[in-house]
């Protein structure tokens, strides 16, 4: 007996095989080719189409969206601009004013930038001067006078 049709609902389940694939290999494009027995499933209940369409329809749906799916994915995959400042607190401290809690003696002390102690460098300073981060470097800040 040669098969002359394929049933919709036999796409259905090849649609539901390869989306539940996508779960055991997140990130692949599987859960994009389901998309194409998923679309043939519903073009099948609709209409009668041969074998050979049903496998054109089923080629195509998956082709196009596999390509929607690399928009998709190239949209979420955008490269973070270099400047940003995220997960870096350090950087996040140039241009803070803060005070010196311990005198500069030799171009080093000590500094208060909210509520935690930084090691600074800048110009002898005495106890109490405001003072502007101007740069980071590790753990210690250069400052200047406010």
């Amino acid at each position: 007996m040669m098969l002359h049709t394929i049933a919709w609902w036999a796409w259905a389940i090849a649609a539901a095989v390869i989306g539940l694939a996508e779960l055991h290999a997140p990130g692949s494009y599987l859960i994009w080719i389901a998309l194409g027995p998923g679309l043939t499933a519903v073009v099948v209940a609709l209409w009668d189409f041969s074998i050979a369409a049903q496998l054109g329809i089923f080629a195509a749906a998956s082709a196009v969206s596999c390509i929607v799916g690399s928009f998709v994915y190239r949209r979420m995959t955008v490269p973070r601009r270099a400047d940003t400042l995220l997960n870096q607190r350090n950087l996040q401290l140039v241009g803070a004013r803060g005070v010196v809690c311990e005198a500069f003696a030799g171009g080093y002390g000590k500094v208060r930038l909210g509520d935690s102690v930084w090691l600074a460098q800048g110009p002898d300073l005495a106890e109490g001067t405001a003072v502007v981060v101007r740069s980071v470097a590790g753990t210690r800040v250069s400052v200047e006078v406010a």
